[in-house]
């Protein structure tokens, strides 16, 4: 049983027992957070699709830890002007674990 769910403006598929990286959830570790906006579920070989959102299903998962990426540098410049910027940027994530998908039970 896998379901796709929506966060932080991406698409996610996730099973139960998974840990997955989403972008930083606002909360604490060791919390359980609901994802209601699920687009689909596939539970016993039958695929439920929403239109948009499936009514009724849940995901649950709880917090494990937030950490960051690993860092990039972001360069420009313009040739023959004189003209360099360096930027570098590291991504906070959240690490989850995901408990149980339900719907429709």
């Amino acid at each position: 049983m896998y379901a796709v769910i929506k966060s932080g403006g991406k698409q996610h598929k996730v099973s139960e027992g998974e840990e997955i990286l989403l972008e930083k959830l606002p909360l604490e570790e060791g919390e359980v957070v609901e994802f209601s906006e699920v687009l689909a579920v596939i539970k016993d070989g039958t695929l439920n699709v929403g239109k948009p959102l499936l009514e009724g299903a849940i995901v649950k998962a709880k917090i494990v830890n937030h950490l960051k990426t690993k860092k990039i540098n972001v360069i420009k410049m313009k040739r023959r002007k004189d003209y360099r910027k360096k930027q570098g940027h590291r991504q906070n994530l959240t690490k989850v674990k995901i408990e149980s998908i339900s719907y429709g039970t």
